[in-house]
């Protein structure tokens, strides 16, 4: 509006009318007016949040999306901090943040050009090629909302943002997804959690799909509950037909997917004449071909190491075998592959397998299938009579062996086949074995000192491995000095054995001296005859529960202990022994007090599964009898 300097009914209309539009707009994120209901078990209010996608064809599609959430206290800072990625592959076209107080005033705008724009790290990749613009109002005073829209331009498409409105501690008032396609292009949606069908509407060539969340309430995330796409709102979302880079393919069935990566490391297999020799001198000898793998699988471990490289086609194509060869390195893509090249060159036909990797990686929805719900690779050979699996990231675990981080899931196998959904092998609880055996001496004065060797087998072992292949040992006996519940002591000797098997498994010896282990209280002695296994786990009591109860760990932990004691003591008050075996594991210990000795023995089985809401009640009651247990105290009385 252009305006006279001299024409003071203009200027004062313009200044109304700019008043009264920003007194209105910043009421609607008013805190005040925000109802009772949307602020209970709520650290952030989403007020508003609208995502645009409309797909232009199957290698291009547009996106919008706006977000305005008011933090009501710091555990919600990191919602109000922005951050979006782009690459070659899309296009930031626009970008705004506003930041409104507690009465809806607004007190900064920031446009893309003051955002910071940055080259992407995560902290592991060697390279990337994706670049961030991101935005931190810094505010801390409380409530505060921010506002923050985008516009993007996608050219190549291999996955879409699909729609999760809710989070934990995150009451919602509104929420809104589109979706804009051609009349002809599948668009592939699966909801889960919520049974809310979208409102569909057909104009000339377009159809367009909407589904909206209205005044949510907070959920307060419970012990042990089961992944957030087990219990709130979620609407998975992925390509039909799509393009990318020069590859097109089809997403509407794993089978596809599968064809569609094998595009991508097909002509990739290749060796250098100099690796095809040393493959040959490796192997020609060896007739077993659990021989060959094996002999293949530590050539691979001692001559290469993992760096991430985040490069090309949404990160999905792998480097290829003379890349990996020649710069002794690559990412579990080109890794894989590498190994794939090395079994191919002596006849044995390996196996490409995406993967969702993680300790605890939801499971991925079978019916749905999409790229977008893998984030890793691995090696398979399948064999006449087993399958060996493989983890080519790692320089250190057995052939055959996975660990927790991919076992027990599901993955996508690649071949010239296309893809078909495998499992990888389960380590059952009778796997997962720790093995304890403390033969101590406890003194008058309740000092205690003795030996302490445990075995840790298969999953149990993990951790500790990764720790033995990346510290010294002095560093590790100071993190041990941390994990041990102990107030008082001291690590005298430690020693490890390692045993590469197909479930590996590790010694380890340990000399401690504990310094007023038991209560010395006149002539009584107070101790615990549990030294190093006692339960640390107890539930909050919760009749409305509406989670289900998540057990991941299934394994056995088995303590024998003998503790020798001073001449002249008798019991006062035993150890009760107790026997309890649930649904959710086993628990048995038991204490006998000869003269001169405490022996105790405990035995603890872990049950892992999946158990409904009703259950909790009976798993605070089993979680506190252990406990008790854990915690109970012999007393010995010295005669006169």
């Amino acid at each position: 509006m252009y305006l006279k300097r001299n024409d003071p009914m203009k200027i004062g209309f313009a200044i109304l009318v700019c008043f009264t539009t920003t007194f209105l707009y910043g009421q609607k994120f008013n805190v005040a007016s925000i109802p009772d209901s949307m602020l209970k078990n709520a650290n952030v209010v989403k007020r508003y949040e609208e995502m645009i996608l409309e797909i232009k064809s199957p290698s291009k599609y547009t996106w919008h999306e706006r977000h305005v959430y008011t933090v009501l206290n710091e555990k919600a800072d990191n919602i109000a901090n922005y951050k979006t990625l782009y690459d070659k592959f899309n296009t930031i076209d626009y970008v705004s943040a506003t930041l409104y107080n507690e009465n809806g005033k607004e007190l900064k705008l920031i446009k893309k050009k003051d955002m910071q724009d940055v080259g992407y790290e995560d902290g592991y990749s060697l390279m990337q090629d994706e670049r961030f613009i991101s935005n931190n109002f810094y505010y801390r005073t409380y409530p505060y909302t921010v506002d923050y829209e985008e516009d993007d331009t996608k050219d190549g498409v291999l996955d879409f943002s699909g729609w999760r409105p809710v989070a934990y501690n995150m009451s919602v008032q509104f929420s809104r997804y589109v979706i804009i396609a051609p009349k002809d292009y599948e668009v592939r949606y699966k909801e889960l959690n919520f049974s809310r069908p979208p409102v569909i509407k057909e104009t000339n060539d377009k159809k367009t799909y909407t589904w909206e969340l209205k005044d949510f309430p907070a959920q307060v995330e419970e012990d042990l509950a089961t992944f957030e796409n087990g219990t709130l709102p979620y609407m998975m979302l992925a390509p039909s037909d799509f393009e990318a880079d020069g590859y097109s393919g089809n997403m509407s069935s794993w089978e596809n997917c599968g064809a569609f990566l094998y595009q991508l490391k097909k002509g990739r297999d290749v060796l250098p004449d100099d690796i095809k020799k040393e493959v040959h001198e490796l192997t020609d000898n060896l007739k077993d071909p659990h021989q060959k793998i094996e002999a293949l699988y530590h050539f691979l471990q001692n001559n290469t190491h993992y760096i991430s490289v985040q490069l090309g086609i949404g990160g999905l194509q792998p480097f290829d075998a003379s890349y990996v060869a020649n710069k002794k390195y690559g990412d579990c893509k080109a890794l894989s592959n590498y190994m794939v090249s090395l079994l191919k060159e002596v006849g044995i036909a390996g196996k490409y397998v995406e993967i969702l990797a993680g300790l605890y990686a939801p499971p991925i929805v079978t019916d749905f299938a999409g790229l977008g719900q893998f984030n890793h690779v691995i090696c398979c050979v399948p064999l006449q009579k087993d399958t060996v699996w493989l983890e080519c990231t790692s320089q250190t675990f057995p052939a055959g062996y996975l660990s927790g981080f991919t076992s027990d899931r599901w993955g996508l196998l690649v071949d010239e086949n296309g893809g078909k959904l495998v499992r990888t092998p389960k380590y059952n609880y009778n796997d997962n074995l720790q093995l304890r055996k403390i033969s101590v001496t406890l003194s008058d004065d309740g000092n205690l000192s003795g030996d302490v060797k445990t075995t840790y087998n298969a999953m149990q072992q993990d951790n500790l491995a990764l720790w033995l292949s990346t510290y010294p040992i002095d560093k590790i006996k100071e993190h041990l000095k941390s994990t041990i519940p102990l107030p008082t002591f001291d690590i005298t000797k430690l020693n490890y054995t390692e045993h590469k098997k197909v479930l590996p498994s590790i010694d380890e010896s340990m000399e401690l001296t504990v310094s007023n282990y038991a209560q010395v209280t006149g002539k009584r002695l107070f101790i615990n005859p549990n030294i190093l296994s006692r339960s640390t786990d107890q539930l909050v009591e919760d009749d409305n529960r509406i989670s289900r109860i998540k057990l991941d760990d299934g394994k056995i932990d088995i303590d024998s202990i003998e503790i020798a004691i001073p001449s002249g003591y008798i019991v006062e008050s035993p150890f009760h022994d107790v026997t309890i075996d649930s649904k959710f594991g086993k628990f048995i210990a038991t204490a006998k007090v000869t003269p001169g000795k405490i022996v105790y023995y405990r035995r603890r089985e872990f049950y892992a599964g999946t158990f409904p809401p009703e259950e909790y009640v009976n798993l605070v009651k089993y979680f506190d009898k252990i406990y008790k247990s854990d915690h109970s105290r012999i007393v010995l009385v010295k005669q006169e």
